[in-house]
C-alpha cells in the first residue's frame, strides 16, 4: 500500500500571525510535524502542501519535498481540508503516481509521540479502514450521553435516549478527534469525504496535546516545553 504523508500549511492565519512559521521553543511550528514525519517509515512519499513562500522555504530546508504551490483559492480561512487533499493527490495522478492513501498532519498539532504515525497507518492496514484518526477519550461529566440538546425551549438527551444512563460506570467510551493524524483511503478523499463510513483510531488520550489556534494555546504549548 503506498501512503503519502501530506503537510498542510497556509500563510494566513488570523488567530496568531505567522503562526506555521512562528519560533516555538527554538524552531518553526511546522518543524515539528515535519521531524514527526521524516521519522515515520510507512510513508512512500512526504510533501508539503502551501500558498506561501517562506513556509515552502523552511520545508525544503529541512528536507521535504515541494512539488507545487498551493492555489490561493485552496488557502483561504473556510477551504475544507478535504479540498487540499485532493488536490493534492490528483497532481500526482497527473504525473501517474498513484497513492492508495494520504496520512494528513497539521502544523497546529504539533505534539505526536513516537511511532504514532506508523501506529495509524498499520492499523488503517489491518482494519481495511476507510480512514483512522487520533482521538481522546471525552471525560465522563461531557459524554455525550449526558449531555442535553434544546429543542422548543426544552431539553433533552442529546444522544436520543428516553431514559438517561445514570451510573458513570455505565456509559460507553467516548472520543473527539484531536487533529494530529488522519489516514485516509484515495477513493474516500477524491468522493469529497475526510473519513469515509468505517472509521478508525489510535487513542492518544494519555499524550501531551495541544491545538494551537490562539494565542492562549502558544502559550499554553511554551509552557508545556518548558515543563
Amino acid at each position: 500500500m503506498k501512503i503519502l504523508g501530506l503537510i498542510t500549511a497556509r500563510g494566513g492565519s488570523k488567530g496568531i500571525p505567522g503562526k506555521n512559521i512562528k519560533i516555538l521553543n527554538g524552531k518553526a511550528l511546522i518543524s515539528y510535524s515535519i521531524e514527526a514525519g521524516k521519522k515515520a517509515v510507512r510513508f512512500d512519499k512526504m510533501v508539503l502542501s502551501s500558498d506561501d513562500e517562506a513556509i515552502m522555504e523552511i520545508a525544503k530546508q529541512e528536507g521535504v519535498e515541494v512539488p507545487f504551490k498551493r492555489p490561493a483559492d485552496l488557502a483561504k480561512d473556510d477551504t475544507p481540508s478535504i479540498e487540499v487533499l485532493r488536490h493534492a493527490l490528483e497532481y500526482f495522478e497527473r504525473k501517474e503516481e498513484i497513492y492508495d492513501a494520504v496520512c494528513l498532519l497539521q502544523p497546529t498539532t504539533p505534539f505526536r509521540r513516537e511511532n504514532l504515525i506508523d501506529e495509524a497507518i498499520r492499523t488503517f492496514e489491518k482494519g481495511n479502514f476507510d480512514s483512522v484518526i487520533s482521538v481522546r477519550e471525552i471525560p465522563a461529566d461531557y459524554n455525550p450521553h449526558w449531555a442535553f440538546e434544546e429543542k422548543n425551549g426544552a431539553l433533552r438527551i442529546a444522544t436520543g435516549e428516553k431514559t438517561p444512563i445514570t451510573r458513570r460506570q455505565e456509559l460507553p467510551k467516548a472520543y473527539h478527534r484531536d487533529g494530529a493524524i488522519y489516514v485516509t483511503k484515495r477513493e474516500v478523499i477524491l468522493s469529497g469525504s475526510l473519513l469515509g463510513e468505517k472509521i478508525g483510531f489510535v487513542d492518544t488520550s494519555g499524550d501531551p496535546y495541544v491545538n494551537i489556534d490562539t494565542p492562549a494555546d502558544w502559550e499554553r504549548a511554551e509552557n508545556m516545553l518548558k515543563g
